[in-house]
């Protein structure tokens, strides 16, 4: 009973104290003086030194040069990550990039007796703006930011958890001005409405209960009974 009030004074302690304590399992982590992660400015939810990965619901432009039939066509990636072209049918193009659709379809098209075809791939509608979803749920990946994307709903889009979870060990990274910040949350508690649902942005990672959020946290979620608000963390990165 003795060990159980000293977690709990230390659980209080932590959540009352005023001067950001450090805590968690990982190096330089503050809890911060917040109710809420800030908000990333605009051109912070564009990744602008990556490869452009073509997914569902992108709408592309394909041309085969001096085929008239086969250029300025405009095809929406559906569903299921696929795209109906004359002559070589359906093809599977979610998680390539331009590029290797060209060189996809250029295959096809010469399997078809095109002769040495030249395809180029343009991007006419992107799904750029995408919420990683990744831990203890169905179907783990990258979704597209339609709207206004909140935690609850980017974990539906994943499918929802699945029977290992940890609703009490729900985080979301984020970078902002070159910070990264971590958030705390219970699912179990927003379904509940004790408090609300938080937002969620372009370039988040949402983790569900698992290794990582555990690591991060691992000292800080032994002390912690319940979580009754949302705990918010700056993470100081290493190779500063």
């Amino acid at each position: 009973m003795r060990n159980c009030l000293t977690l709990l004074a230390i659980a209080l302690g932590l959540s009352a104290c005023a001067s950001t304590p450090k805590v968690g399992g990982a190096p330089n982590i503050e809890v911060l003086d917040a109710q809420e992660l800030p908000v990333p400015d605009r051109g912070e939810t564009f990744a602008v030194d990556r490869p452009y990965i073509v997914g569902p619901f992108d709408k592309l432009r394909i041309d085969v040069f001096g085929i008239d039939e086969l250029s300025d066509r405009k095809v929406q990636v559906d569903a299921s990550g696929r795209i109906s072209f004359p002559l070589i049918g359906a093809l599977t193009i979610a998680g390539s990039t331009p590029g290797e659709i060209e060189r996809l379809i250029e295959t096809k098209l010469a399997a078809s007796y095109v002769r040495n075809p030249q395809v180029s791939v343009n991007l006419e509608e992107t799904v750029s703006q995408v919420v990683t979803v990744e831990g203890q749920v169905k179907k783990p990946g990258l979704f597209p930011v339609v709207g206004r994307m909140t935690l609850l709903r980017a974990i539906a889009l994943s499918g929802g958890t699945d029977e290992f979870a940890k609703l009490n060990e729900v985080v979301i990274f984020r970078t902002v001005k070159g910070e990264q910040y971590a958030a705390l949350y219970n699912l179990k508690s927003i379904r509940l409405g004790a408090y609300p649902d938080p937002e969620v942005f372009a370039n988040d990672v949402v983790v569900v209960g698992e290794s990582q959020a555990r690591r991060v946290f691992k000292d800080f979620l032994q002390v912690l009974p319940a979580l009754s608000t949302p705990l918010i963390f700056a993470v100081d990165r290493l190779n500063r």
